[in-house]
């Protein structure tokens, strides 16, 4: 049985689909990732488990449908489902395609949401798929409420609810920036601006205001990078050991030495303290 690492792999719907087009994938950058995720599975050094975002595909999805303000709309909900499938679809024949044996678990299916957390977590099925080699595929989806209708449950608290379960050594969000900026990522005329390198608990109560939602022109209905980082927080406490990393997967190689732990990968560490 190989006992490699486990490591969880968030790729970023902004940095999988062009966010500010219907269901527009960067193709391109999904095949040079998947380069890049292949050679540690290849070499045994990694068990992997995939999460990824679901771009202009749900998220569009659910704003056109108006899911979030019905959700309790059957259509609604299977709009957005069939959406964020369709993206996942695509990630899953590039990894194939590179011989690496994906295997789509929908988030609907592995979870309820419940108040932004994923709830009734069905572990199992992916304990069941790392036990037979395979490679786990997950993603942000419409997904039961408790009781009747629906909502999103988004990429992160998913890995974040498997992750206190299955215990992995590292997880990563590749996205399309280079971390978590104090006051937005680079501009022209703040080209010199670099990511925190490091951020802790404490540093919390001043960082938050500081940090944006969804940038203009992006639909982004989970919260944006100030989200993302609140939830890995929390996560760093109940997990001290496990190590996060926000980094950028336009950076070449950027992802490829995550995955492996190398401290030069860059980006920004989130831990408890």
């Amino acid at each position: 049985m190989n006992r490699a690492p486990l490591v969880f792999l968030k790729l970023g719907g902004a940095l999988l689909t062009h966010k500010d087009q219907s269901a527009s994938p960067r193709s391109a950058e999904l095949r040079r990732l998947v380069g890049e995720i292949a050679p540690a599975w290849r070499e045994r050094s990694i068990r992997l488990v995939l999460g990824h975002g679901s771009g202009s595909f749900a998220h569009v999805a659910a704003q056109r449908s108006g899911f979030l303000e019905r959700p309790d709309d059957p259509l609604a909900f299977a709009q957005v489902a069939a959406a964020a499938r369709d993206l996942s679809a695509l990630v899953v024949r590039a990894l194939l395609d590179e011989d690496l044996p994906a295997l789509m678990l929908p988030g609907g299916l592995l979870a309820a949401g419940e108040d932004g957390a994923a709830v009734d977590l069905r572990t199992e099925l992916v304990a069941g798929a790392l036990a037979r080699g395979l490679l786990p595929v997950t993603y942000g989806d419409a997904a039961p409420r408790r009781g009747l209708g629906g909502g999103i449950v988004s990429t992160e608290p998913l890995l974040a609810a498997l992750a206190l379960a299955l215990r992995p050594a590292r997880l990563i969000l590749a996205t399309d920036v280079d971390g978590v900026y104090a006051d937005g990522p680079p501009t022209v005329e703040r080209a010199q601006t670099r990511p925190i390198p490091r951020i802790v608990a404490a540093d919390w109560p001043a960082l938050a205001p500081r940090l944006g939602a969804a940038r203009p022109g992006v639909v982004d209905v989970t919260g944006g990078m100030a989200s993302k980082v609140r939830q890995m927080l929390d996560l760093a406490a109940a997990l001290p050991q496990l190590e996060i990393r926000i980094l950028s997967g336009l950076r070449p190689g950027a992802v490829a030495a995550a995955l492996v732990g190398d401290p030069t990968a860059g980006g920004t560490v989130i831990a408890a303290g």
